[in-house]
């Protein structure tokens, strides 16, 4: 039975960042398994739903050569039956490890739920992001993607998202990778303020920081500007390219954005973002 649907409603989907990121070993389907710290930030996406025959519209500044056919956002609304018409505005570059895609469906499927629509069992199914994505809080995200477990609660965060222009695909980057049974993540314990988080990443890495610099060695230069416009840590998220600097305050957070801009990277200065259900 489908469900009465509302007039429509609009989701944000928020940049996914991973504070650290650990490969703890591999499937026999070829599947990593992971160890990782995400939060999320306030820039992003936009969803819009509205009643109607499945559809999607791109529009938004990286929307050009985005496909429309079989994009993870159809897919999501295929996943529960949906008939809605999709509008993406897409803020965020495209394959640059902070989720784009997989927060983009995790939107879809938020709006779908308060449109009447079952959230899917296994949303993983779509991208190993998409359940973490959907509940958009700080999380300990483990196995492929399917074991979650709520962080404690982060401090504020002033940050800075850089981007060269380089798009990095997940399996190039991986194929790079020269261990893959690394230690997880040490205890995530309670951290009351920025300094504290930085102490404890500074216990941790992304492990595909590396091999993702090999294949784009500009990633680099971009860690290298976060760390001279005065980040207290300046790591890549996810497989890359984009990379995140945090800064103990907002001004300088965005000072900096406007200086790695000059260099014709994408560059936005955000903070810590609240979880669509206020938690």
């Amino acid at each position: 039975m489908i469900p009465a649907l509302a007039e429509g409603v609009g989701e944000f989907a928020d940049a996914k960042l991973n504070l650290a990121l650990h490969v703890t070993g591999r499937r026999d389907d070829g599947y990593h398994l992971l160890d990782s710290l995400v939060c999320f930030a306030d820039a992003g996406d936009r969803i819009d739903l509205a009643p109607g025959p499945l559809s999607l519209t791109i529009d938004g500044p990286f929307a050009d050569g985005l496909a429309s056919d079989d994009n993870l956002c159809l897919r999501a609304a295929r996943s529960v039956g949906a008939e809605v018409a999709i509008r993406l505005t897409k803020n965020l570059p495209v394959a640059s490890g902070i989720g784009g895609g997989s927060a983009d469906a995790a939107a879809v499927l938020r709006g779908l739920h308060r449109m009447g629509y079952p959230l899917p069992a296994n949303p993983e199914i779509l991208g190993a992001d998409v359940p973490v994505c959907i509940a958009s809080a700080p999380a300990r995200m483990q196995g492929v993607g399917e074991i979650l477990t709520p962080a404690p609660p982060l401090p504020p965060l002033h940050m800075v998202l850089a981007n060269p222009g380089v798009a990095l695909s997940t399996p190039q980057v991986f194929s790079r990778l020269e261990t893959r049974d690394n230690p997880p993540l040490p205890p995530i314990p309670l951290m009351p303020d920025m300094a504290a988080l930085i102490a404890w990443c500074r216990a941790t890495r992304n492990d595909l920081q590396a091999p993702a610099i090999k294949a784009a060695p500009v990633i680099a230069d971009v860690l290298d500007a976060l760390t001279a416009q005065g980040a207290g840590l300046a790591r890549m998220s996810g497989s890359g390219a984009t990379c995140f600097g945090l800064f103990d305050r907002a001004d300088r957070a965005s000072a900096a954005a406007a200086t790695l801009a000059r260099n014709g990277w994408w560059a936005v200065a955000c903070q810590l973002a609240s979880a669509p259900n206020g938690g």
